[in-house]
């Protein structure tokens, strides 16, 4: 029996509090899931002999640390009892501080224990620093950047930055979970679109991280889930995303048609444009990251940036043409395919995201002329040679194959984006109904 099905079941039952409580603590001991303990870290011995004092939480047979900020010398510490010893000059109030926070460590515990919530010990630990603490949205949202900067996702961090700046200049400095609401979260709708002129799919992308830190807010104890403004238990509000277009099989032989002057760089956008799209819509990042080393017996090996993901697949005639041209210029197997980042620093991961956003920039400036040029009506950006192959694949691929092309994790990611260019039974059932 689930521990939120007994708390319901002794609230009902009108048992008094205190067996309540005597119980959930019968059940952590008994499903020996977490402990705490107080510990003196001898291993951590300071130069002048004194060793640091702390709280371990296990869960799940992994330990987390969170250190009091006082030492002492071995010779005061009780191991036996968990105690300082009476012969250190402040053995009272050291006791005391050990003893509210192994106390707040076992409130974390019983909380997780009886919403059910299964937090690890890491995000035990969080929830136990964060006592009594009022952080705030920017602080939280600061430390993900941060996090995203050293796991070397710059793409990410600059763009969820920008959405914090943008945060910030609806709600001001001060912002705290509570404070979004159903009605802030329309407010900042509206707010975005009027003020910020924002399309649908960049308001969806920022609701998107608000939501992000909503949850992780909830999972590290920063704010209770009955504040929850998404889509969830209330149905409170729910995000879409906006309407996918792609080009037509007769707009792309309309941009492969074009006589442009070989070398220029409108003839160098179209290149990498239409590599991106012979190869299911691979991301412009990704193809600028290609190097010689990914072609092999015919075929490209790649990992997706986004989500670390392998693919190979084979060089169609059309993309080895868009290769041939690129060869004279290639000085070795580690060069880079296209000359975009042929500058960059190889080691410096920054410096290749600053030259691979430059180089994008440039890219969607040309394709708005080779859409002129080619008589595209639709915004013809980097994104929309993905849009294009959904959109020309339609019904004829099964879904598992064009999940494996998109490297989606869920089948049900895939159809949900390819319903964006499936048209032709609802086409058919409308002229059912008109055609009279």
């Amino acid at each position: 029996m689930s521990l939120h099905i007994v708390k319901n079941h002794v609230k009902q039952s009108n048992v008094l509090p205190m067996f309540y409580q005597l119980f959930v603590s019968f059940v952590l001991k008994t499903k020996d899931m977490a402990s705490v303990k107080v510990l003196l870290l001898n291993h951590r011995q300071r130069t002048d002999g004194t060793c640091p004092l702390s709280v371990r939480i296990i869960k799940d047979r992994k330990p987390r640390y969170i250190f009091t900020g006082h030492y002492i010398l071995p010779k005061d510490w009780d191991e036996s009892k968990s105690c300082v010893k009476k012969s250190h000059d402040n053995s009272v109030r050291l006791n005391n501080l050990l003893h509210k926070k192994v106390s707040e460590a076992s409130g974390a515990i019983m909380e997780s224990e009886v919403a059910d919530d299964d937090a690890t010990a890491g995000e035990l630990k969080k929830r136990v620093t964060r006592s009594g603490k009022r952080m705030s949205f920017y602080d939280l949202a600061k430390e993900r950047i941060i996090e995203k900067e050293k796991s070397e996702k710059f793409s990410v961090s600059k763009a969820e930055e920008s959405i914090v700046n943008n945060i910030r200049r609806f709600a001001g400095n001060s912002l705290v979970f509570e404070d979004i609401t159903t009605s802030w979260i329309n407010r900042f709708k509206a707010f975005c679109i009027s003020e910020l002129g924002h399309k649908g799919r960049t308001v969806t992308n920022q609701l998107i991280f608000i939501r992000t830190m909503y949850n992780r807010a909830i999972q590290e104890g920063i704010v209770q889930a009955k504040h929850y403004p998404f889509a969830g238990d209330m149905e409170k509000i729910r995000i879409k995303g906006g309407l996918k277009i792609g080009l037509t099989q007769e707009e792309i032989q309309r941009i492969e048609a074009l006589e442009l002057e070989r070398g220029t760089p409108i003839w160098h956008t179209r290149n990498v444009w239409l590599f991106a799209f012979y190869f299911a819509g691979i991301r412009v990042s990704d193809v600028l990251k290609m190097t010689w080393a990914d072609i092999k017996d015919g075929r490209v090996w790649y990992v997706m940036n986004k989500n670390d993901k392998p693919i190979s697949l084979k060089i169609p005639e059309k993309v080895q043409v868009i290769l041939d041209y690129y060869i004279p210029e290639r000085q070795g197997q580690s060069d880079y395919i296209f000359p975009d980042l042929k500058k960059a620093k190889k080691n410096d991961v920054e410096d290749i995201f600053r030259k691979t956003r430059t180089a994008t920039k440039r890219f969607n400036k040309y394709l708005k002329v080779i859409a002129q040029q080619a008589e595209v009506e639709k915004n013809l950006s980097n994104h929309i040679a993905r849009h294009s192959f959904g959109n020309i694949a339609g019904e004829r691929i099964h879904p598992l194959m064009l999940q494996k092309l998109y490297r989606h994790s869920d089948l049900k990611t895939t159809i949900n984006y390819q319903s964006n260019f499936i048209h032709k039974e609802a086409d058919e059932a409308l002229d059912e109904v008109i055609n009279f």
